[in-house]
C-alpha cells in the first residue's frame, strides 16, 4: 500500500480547511446574510435557482451533462406553468473543479443572486465546502451525486445514492460472484477515502480481503505504477472509486496491458455512460457498475426522459444515473413546495418528508428524518455500444441509511 507523505496530507487538510474557511468567512461578510435574511426574492412573477456545476476543469466530463438535465427539468416545469405560478429562472455558475470556487459561488447565489435553491456539486470535497455556507445562510443545496454517507444537514437534500444504496449493493454482488481479494483503487479526497474505509470494513465482515490500496489525485493520468501493484496483488477484482478525467486515463491504460474484465471485473461506482462515451466502450466492454438508473431502465418515465434529453441536445447524446439525479431533484423541490404552499426553506424542509415523483428510476421518496431518498440498487455490464444493461436490482426502493446504522460491521466508521 502506498504511503502518503505528512507533506501531502497536510496540504489536502490545507486545502479543505481553506474551503470551509472561505465558506465560513463569506456567510460571516454580510450580517444580515448571517441572520437568514439572504432569501429568495419571489416577489416578481419568477422564482430564481441556482445551479453550480463544474463547468472547467477535471470533474467537467461529468458535471457538464448533470447541468443540462437540470435545465431540461426547468424547462419542462415552466412549459406546464412552473411552480406556484411562477416560472423558475435558472442562474448557472462554474464550479471550476475547485472546492473554494463552489463555496465562493454558493455565496454568490444565495446572497447576490437571491435563488430560493441551488441544484449542484459532484464531488464530496465540493458538497463540504459548500455545507457551511448553506447551513450559515440557511438556504437550502439539492446534491444529485451518489457519495460515501457518513453525512446529514438539514439545509442539504441528497437525492444521488447513499452507501447502503450503492456501495454495499456493489459488494454484496462481487461477494455473491465468489471475489474474495478486492484491490482498492480511488482519486485521492474525501470520498474515496471514506468509501474505502467503509469497503475494509465490510470485507473483514464478510470474508474478504482487501490486498490493495492506491490513491492519485484528481486529474491524475499515469496509472502505469498503480496498474502494476494491481498485478502484482492478483486480487479478484478491482473497486474503482476515481473520478472526473482519471479515468479515461486508468482505463486506457489497464486496456493495453491486456487486462479486461474477464481477465480482472473493476467494480465502478463513478463510471457511468457519459463516462464511458468519454473512455471509449472498447476499454470498458464487461466491466461491472454499480447505480440506482441507466439509460436501458425500463418504464414509460425513462423513454420519456431519454427522448427528450436527445430532443434538446442531441440524438446521439446518452443519460446516466448523475444526471437522472439532477434532473430529478428540480422534480422533486417543485413537489416539496408545492406542498409546502411556500419557497421558504423551513417550510419546504416540513413538508418534505413522504414527498415523491414518478422518476425515470422508478418512484423516488423523501425520507424526512435524513433528508435522502429511497432509491433502488442496480449493478450493471457496460455493453459493446456503451449503455449499461441491468443484471441485478433490488427490486424496491432502499430506504436511505447514511450511517449505516442497520450494519453491525459499521458500528465504529461514524
Amino acid at each position: 500500500m502506498r504511503r502518503i507523505s505528512l507533506g501531502r496530507r497536510a496540504a489536502r487538510l490545507a486545502a479543505v480547511s481553506l474551503a470551509v474557511a472561505l465558506a465560513t468567512t463569506a456567510c460571516a461578510s454580510d450580517e444580515s446574510t448571517s441572520k437568514g435574511s439572504a432569501g429568495a426574492d419571489t416577489s416578481g412573477d419568477t422564482v430564481k435557482v441556482g445551479v453550480l456545476h463544474s463547468l472547467s476543469g477535471t470533474m467537467a466530463i461529468s458535471e457538464v451533462t448533470v447541468k443540462d438535465s437540470v435545465l431540461l427539468a426547468i424547462e419542462e416545469i415552466n412549459a406546464k406553468g412552473g411552480v406556484l405560478g411562477k416560472k423558475i429562472s435558472a442562474v448557472t455558475e462554474d464550479g471550476a473543479s475547485d472546492w473554494p470556487t463552489f463555496a465562493e459561488k454558493a455565496e454568490k447565489l444565495i446572497s447576490k443572486d437571491k435563488v430560493a435553491v441551488t441544484f449542484g456539486g459532484w464531488t464530496s470535497a465540493s458538497r463540504k465546502a459548500m455545507l457551511p455556507v448553506f447551513e450559515k445562510n440557511k438556504q437550502l443545496l439539492f446534491y444529485p451525486v451518489q457519495y460515501e454517507g457518513l453525512e446529514s444537514s438539514p439545509y442539504i437534500f441528497y437525492t444521488g445514492a447513499t452507501t447502503n444504496q450503492q456501495i454495499v449493493p456493489g459488494l454484496d454482488y462481487l461477494k455473491a460472484q465468489g471475489k474474495k481479494k478486492i484491490f482498492l483503487v480511488g482519486s485521492d479526497y474525501v470520498f474515496p477515502r471514506t468509501a474505502n474505509k467503509i469497503i475494509k470494513a465490510y470485507a473483514a465482515a464478510n470474508g474478504m480481503e482487501v490486498v490493495g490500496e492506491e490513491y492519485t489525485p484528481l486529474g491524475h493520468t499515469e496509472y502505469s505504477t498503480v496498474i502494476n501493484k494491481v498485478a502484482q496483488a492478483k486480487p479478484d477484482a478491482v473497486f474503482n472509486t476515481l473520478n472526473g478525467d482519471s479515468n479515461v486515463a486508468f482505463f486506457k491504460q489497464l486496456r493495453s496491458t491486456g487486462i479486461g474484465a474477464e481477465q480482472m471485473p473493476v467494480l465502478s461506482v463513478s463510471v457511468a455512460e457519459e463516462e464511458v462515451r468519454g473512455i471509449g466502450p472498447d476499454y470498458l466492454k464487461g466491466q461491472p457498475v454499480a447505480w440506482n438508473y441507466y439509460q436501458t431502465t425500463e418504464g414509460a418515465r425513462n423513454t420519456e426522459f431519454v427522448a427528450a434529453y436527445k430532443a434538446k441536445y442531441g440524438a446521439d447524446k446518452v443519460t446516466s444515473d448523475p444526471m437522472e439525479a439532477g434532473y430529478n431533484s428540480v422534480y422533486l423541490w417543485k413537489a416539496a413546495v408545492e406542498k409546502a404552499g411556500s419557497f421558504d426553506p423551513e417550510a419546504v424542509k416540513k413538508a418534505c418528508d413522504g414527498v415523491s415523483i414518478d422518476a425515470p428510476e422508478g418512484k423516488v421518496t423523501i425520507d424526512g428524518a435524513t433528508q435522502h431518498v429511497y432509491k433502488t440498487a442496480r449493478i450493471g455490464i457496460v455493453q459493446d455500444d456503451g449503455l449499461i444493461k441491468e443484471v441485478w436490482s433490488s427490486g424496491q426502493p432502499i430506504k436511505p441509511d447514511p450511517y449505516l446504522k442497520e450494519y453491525p460491521w459499521a458500528k465504529d466508521l461514524s
